[in-house]
């Protein structure tokens, strides 16, 4: 029998990019500049749009100064990161 992972978050992840934009207090041509990302790119990836590449998150979680492991660690918002049972049981 397969067992397939819980789908992403991704309503999740585009919340974090919101949240975390905000709190540095940029716009998205703020953001955009700073990624070097085009500023309708940032806008139809925070409004869910688009997922973007990894090429693309990468380049916003430089921008933002975050590690991309903790940007993406939103993307398993509701249930349990991989591994996680693994280190429990040992």
């Amino acid at each position: 029998m397969t067992i397939l992972p819980p789908d992403p978050d991704l309503n999740a992840l585009r919340l974090e990019l919101g949240r975390m934009r905000a709190e540095h207090g940029w716009s998205y041509d703020e953001l955009a500049s700073r990624s070097g990302l085009a500023r309708r790119t940032v806008i139809e990836i925070e409004q869910g749009r688009t997922v973007g590449t990894l090429k693309t998150w990468h380049a916003l979680a430089h921008a933002l100064n975050t590690p991309l492991d903790e940007l993406f660690a939103t993307l398993c918002h509701e249930h349990e990161l991989p591994g996680a049972s693994d280190s429990a049981d040992s």
